[in-house]
């Protein structure tokens, strides 16, 4: 991945971020929402922006929905503060790799428990 690309992958991250917390009043979008990472294609053209939330999956749809109907606006939004000749097309995604996390932990958690047990018999 080029320079230019991952420097426009964590302005658009910041910026994202900080729309969501500062000028969005959708109810649909309360909480805490984070933007985890962006990817960008080369050609600056379409941006894939992956976000996860604390209640996890369970408003998963929900909040892909708002985010995805607010695009527009968050394009917008990139449009003045980002000086090039595109502003890429925005794709929200949910990120799952904190599920995923917690899976593993869980189930690290699990073995180790059964190991110990072992070791108790």
């Amino acid at each position: 991945m080029s320079h230019r690309i991952e420097r426009v992958n964590q302005l658009i991250r910041k910026e994202i971020s900080e729309s969501l917390q500062r000028e969005v009043n959708d109810p649909r979008l309360s909480g805490v929402i984070s933007v985890t990472a962006v990817e960008t294609a080369p050609d600056l053209k379409f941006a894939k922006v992956y976000v996860s939330h604390l209640a996890g999956a369970e408003r998963r749809d929900e909040i892909l929905s708002a985010l995805n109907s607010a695009a527009g606006f968050f394009r917008g939004e990139l449009g003045r503060v980002l000086t090039m000749r595109y502003v890429p097309e925005i794709h929200f995604y949910w990120d799952e790799s904190i599920e995923r996390g917690a899976r593993l932990s869980q189930l690290i958690d699990q073995a180790k428990a059964a190991d110990a047990r072992l070791d108790n018999q």
